[in-house]
């Protein structure tokens, strides 16, 4: 496997020409750095046509590029590196590819901490690294938060009879109350954006059943605020 530090010049003209620089030089993503520059100086000053040395001012000049790429790479790495630090303790959507299958595999987790290697920034994520690159999508703790309250209560409906026509006050009558409770007096409007409508109607329609059979008066899912809305 051939040094990604390694350059390769072409000597013409008594002077060395070598296009990955001049790519370096157009593009700071080439991975060029300052060892890069001094190998190609090294190389320029060996190979020279010594009836036509290359005058000092050129020498400068070309380091001034080089320079200028370095301190804008540095510039880029220490941007990554904050951005990653931000994404400490979110939740975030990953899209890596499967080296066995080329598939692309998503991950959601919450960043445990980043490290930095490489010129890279990686994201700790359940114990395994990933690339900050591969980052698609950063949720905000309270989006996330009202995604898993939301998830929690559909859930509890889930475990309650398939029908209404099944249900008993002994049996269900406190876990409906509590879920009415619940969505109605504790649960922020951004979780219950995140409901699926059929479980709302679902949760009403058991609520009302349990009304029914109380004799009492029907109650609404919809507080006032909804009402208005």
């Amino acid at each position: 496997m051939a040094d990604v530090n390694s350059v390769n010049a072409i000597v013409k003209d008594g002077k060395v020409t070598n296009l990955e620089a001049d790519k370096a030089v157009k593009n700071t993503t080439t991975g060029y750095d300052k060892d890069s520059f001094m190998q190609i100086l090294v190389a320029q000053m060996k190979y020279q046509d010594p009836l036509e040395p290359t005058s000092n001012t050129e020498y400068i000049a070309q380091y001034a590029q080089f320079t200028q790429v370095e301190q804008l790479s540095n510039m880029a790495n220490a941007m990554a590196l904050s951005r990653a630090s931000e994404m400490v303790g979110k939740t975030v959507l990953v899209q890596t590819t499967n080296a066995d299958t080329g598939k692309t595999v998503e991950v959601t987790g919450v960043v445990d901490y980043v490290t930095y290697s490489g010129n890279k920034a990686y994201l700790s994520i359940n114990g395994t690294n990933y690339d900050i690159e591969s980052v698609s999508q950063v949720y905000d703790p309270e989006y996330t938060e009202a995604i898993d309250t939301a998830k929690e209560l559909m859930e509890a409906i889930d475990k309650l009879p398939s029908s209404v026509d099944f249900i008993s006050d002994e049996e269900h009558g406190l876990t409906i109350d509590t879920m009415y409770e619940f969505y109605t007096e504790h649960m922020s409007d951004k979780a219950k954006k995140m409901m699926n409508s059929d479980y709302v109607t679902s949760l009403q329609q058991y609520v009302n059943r349990l009304d029914e059979m109380r004799g009492d008066e029907y109650r609404s899912l919809k507080t006032e605020e909804t009402k208005k809305s």
